[in-house]
């Protein structure tokens, strides 16, 4: 390896190390960290770095893993099943957005091939820092996470034709016809390649090199793979990163594509970090001092334009104006795809060097904004509540269709209202309906409501969050609610909201975390359950029961726990109980279930004439013989054949008792 090229990759790590922990540090996204420490170490910045030719083959690299990751993440049968919110979501988002930015490019007096290039660029949001946001708050299964998150692999997925179509608006208008054909007969040939490789080549390929067990040979055999597709498809005129994204995508059509991205996941990181700080290298802080007002107004411009036209998709899509305001501010940045579109657009002759250092200027600091934004979120949704829209953009057109309500809501009084309707809403409906407690969901998820009502439940559809939606759930005369959903900014709402119309209200409120028990019960929650630690609760009660503690001893220690709001568990100074310690001087006790054998000499034998205290030294704790447990049995219980006898003793003695079990005595 040439000495200089190891020295600019030796000086990029390093100072990306520093940054990247000051980043984490102050909880910036890793990726802004990546671009702040390419305008640093590059021409531009600190000089350290001034040819980046070198540093930009290996951010080839990266981009090239970047989409083979992707393309292994999706599947041809995922991708014909795709859901309406992916595919109406993703293309209106993008649609809106790519028509919008052209109408202002032309305005400005640019060409009609930089005005459509443009608008792809803006098109396109970062998935891996609205991911990254939505999985630390915990919020990707709200209503919200998982519209951001449609929209997002939409996005994705179109990144492969926007890099085809790209090179187009850059051609010669009288051979467009021609590249089109040549184009098309190119994407043909491909997908037919894509769909026998997936279907039988490389299934039977790498059954034959797992079957080697060599992690070596599998690894190679997977990189090889994808960089010999990339460089087929670069061959015959097309990019090097959407033949990864095949590659990606016939490897996913078998049973190894969780291996496959599981060993080049580590690859990925290390050169799409080495993307992202060569993107950096690009963006001259000249031009940004030079130009801070332009770049700054053209920020605020991007990030007002896209969160305002993802919003409208989202609210054609019938969602409340709540979600569509959290939904939009999500998706308000210019993504990291732009970055790999945007360098094909300059060789196309698609951005100028003005255009593209105002592209390079506005992207980062659009993606610097995104955490402060998105923690702005919650706030804005609220403000925009308070503004005079109809009802029906409050809460959205679909709450207003008649075929979502239930014909007629029961005259309850005293009942119960569960707000959501996933894992724990069903299991609090079917304990209802069993005790005979009257009850009303609120959903909001229209397909779960079309399919429950028709099966008679009393549920409709609708945002808890709003004073009209709880008004015909009958907060004002119900004696209990239990709210059950995702989204701990709406969880909140609705506690206070339901407070308030009902101040006799007991509210029971499921959280994720600990942290959220305190405002919840300022707000006027009577119980607030975090999941964190009813998990611990039951893998305590469950580690406790294995070193044989009574279960009269284990719940009252739950009960110690639950009664004292856990704090119990939040502080080191508990003692620990007798009972606890006991288990430890049982750690040489195992308790084994056994099978007997057809060819068992104990077949036929009652329990006191096997005489297996005595002889063994185990004790018979229970036998299951088909469905039935019978538990401490009696010694003139006979044993069959295919019982499953459970028995307790030191190891060496269960050893030796099995031996009967399993086989004839000599």
């Amino acid at each position: 390896m040439p000495i200089p090229l190891l020295t600019n990759i030796v000086i990029t790590l390093i100072l990306a190390i520093a940054v990247l922990y000051l980043s984490n540090r102050f909880r910036i996204p890793a990726i802004v960290g990546l671009l702040v420490t390419g305008v640093l170490v590059g021409p531009h910045g600190l000089h350290l770095i001034h040819s980046i030719q070198q540093v930009e083959l290996l951010a080839e690299i990266g981009v090239v893993l970047l989409l083979f990751t992707i393309g292994l993440e999706f599947s041809l049968r995922s991708l014909l099943k795709i859901r309406h919110t992916i595919l109406m979501g993703g293309t209106l988002q993008m649609l809106f957005t790519i028509l919008v930015v052209f109408g202002i490019s032309r305005l400005a007096g640019q060409p009609r091939g930089e005005s459509v290039f443009i608008g792809f660029l803006i098109s396109l949001s970062s998935t891996a820092i609205v991911l990254k946001f939505l999985q630390e708050r915990s919020e990707v299964d709200t209503p919200h996470g998982r519209t951001t998150l449609s929209i997002l692999i939409f996005q994705d997925i179109m990144v492969v034709p926007l890099i085809l179509v790209t090179p187009l608006l850059g051609g010669a208008t009288l051979q467009f016809n021609q590249s089109f054909f040549l184009l098309l007969a190119q994407g043909i040939g491909l997908v037919g390649l894509v769909i026998v490789a997936a279907e039988w080549v490389v299934p039977w390929l790498f059954f034959q090199i797992a079957r080697t067990r060599s992690r070596e040979l599998f690894l190679l055999s997977v990189i090889t793979l994808c960089l010999a597709v990339a460089w087929l498809t670069a061959k015959v005129g097309l990019s090097l990163a959407l033949g990864a994204f095949l590659a990606g995508l016939i490897i996913s059509e078998s049973e190894f594509n969780h291996e496959a991205l599981s060993n080049i996941i580590p690859f990925r990181d290390v050169f799409t970090s080495i993307f992202f700080i060569s993107i950096g290298m690009l963006l001259n802080l000249g031009f940004l001092l030079q130009n801070p007002i332009l770049i700054i107004l053209g920020t605020i411009g991007v990030i007002s334009l896209k969160s305002i036209q993802a919003g409208l998709a989202v609210i054609f899509l019938g969602f409340p104006l709540r979600t569509a305001v959290l939904v939009g501010l999500a998706l308000s940045q210019v993504g990291e795809f732009s970055f790999v579109l945007s360098k094909i657009g300059v060789d196309s002759g698609l951005l100028p060097g003005n255009t593209y250092q105002l592209f390079l200027s506005v992207s980062v600091l659009s993606m610097a904004a995104t955490p402060f934004i998105l923690k702005f979120a919650p706030t804005g949704s609220s403000l925009a509540l308070r503004l005079p829209f109809p009802s029906r953009i409050k809460l959205g057109w679909k709450f207003s269709q008649a075929e979502l309500l239930p014909p007629r809501l029961p005259a309850l009084g005293a009942h119960l209202i569960i707000a959501g309707f996933g894992v724990n809403g069903r299991n609090v409906s079917r304990a209802a309906k069993m005790a005979g407690v009257p009850y009303i969901i609120i959903e909001m998820n229209p397909e779960t409501v079309r399919n429950k009502q028709a099966e008679g439940e009393p549920i409709f559809f609708g945002d808890a969050a709003h004073e009209a939606v709880l008004e015909h759930a009958g907060v004002k005369t119900a004696k209990v609610m239990v709210v059950a959903i995702s989204d701990p900014i709406a969880t909140r709402r609705i506690t206070s909201l339901a407070h308030k119309l009902n101040p006799r209200l007991y509210i029971i409120v499921r959280t994720r975390f600990v942290r959220e028990m305190k405002p919840l019960l300022e707000l006027g929650a009577n119980e607030v359950i975090p999941e964190e630690f009813e998990t611990s609760v039951e893998i305590f009660s469950r580690v406790l029961s294995k070193y044989l503690i009574p279960r009269n001893e284990i719940e009252k220690f739950i009960t110690e726990v639950r009664s004292d709001g856990y704090e119990m568990f939040r502080s080191l100074a508990v003692k620990t109980t007798e009972t606890v310690n006991l288990g430890f001087h049982l750690d040489n006790l195992e308790i084994s279930a056994i099978r007997v054998s057809n060819q068992s000499s104990v077949i036929g034998k009652s329990l006191a004439e096997t005489g297996f205290r005595e002889k063994y030294g185990v004790t018979v704790l229970a036998i299951r013989r088909d469905s039935s447990l019978q538990a401490n049995p009696e010694s003139g219980t006979v044993i069959q054949a295919h019982d499953l006898v459970i028995v307790l003793g030191l190891p060496d003695d269960i050893s030796r008792v099995a031996s009967v079990f399993h086989h004839v005595e000599s």
